[in-house]
């Protein structure tokens, strides 16, 4: 993970321990995976805006978001200047690791096996995320 200091939005250990759930900070600190299929986010078809429980960084439009069959919710493409990737060499494989750019928090991965037109799936854990419905206007 990135040190204090390196993103718009820092806080100490204990600052995102108190902020985020205890399954959130293993996720979003610690680099972990939620249980497939296990977060709500992952069944969310409204319109609207899904953004980082870490900072509330507006990150997919809900209208990019696809059924990937993997038990994540999976995205085309992040609002632009979202995110950032790193590499991730981690459980024996090099995969492309997804974390916040404001916070540097831990979001999923990115792979080539998307739908058109990106051909990008990225696979986030619903933890990470926040869902903001599209207002209705009238």
């Amino acid at each position: 993970m990135a040190q204090v200091g390196e993103f718009p939005v820092t806080r100490t250990d204990a600052e995102w321990r108190a902020l985020l759930t205890p399954e959130q900070y293993r996720v979003m600190r610690g680099h972990g995976t939620e249980p497939p299929g296990s977060c709500a986010l992952l069944h969310e078809k409204r319109a609207g805006r899904f953004s980082c429980a870490g900072c509330d960084q507006p990150l997919f439009e809900a209208d990019l978001k696809f059924e990937s069959g993997t038990g994540w919710p999976s995205f085309n493409d992040p609002i632009p200047g979202s995110i950032g990737t790193t590499v991730d060499r981690s459980h024996g494989m090099i995969r492309t690791e997804v974390h916040c750019a404001r916070c540097g928090s831990h979001l999923g991965h990115v792979f080539d096996d998307g739908p058109p037109p990106t051909y990008l799936r990225y696979c986030i854990n619903g933890v990470a995320l926040n869902f903001e419905p599209r207002k209705e206007t009238v």
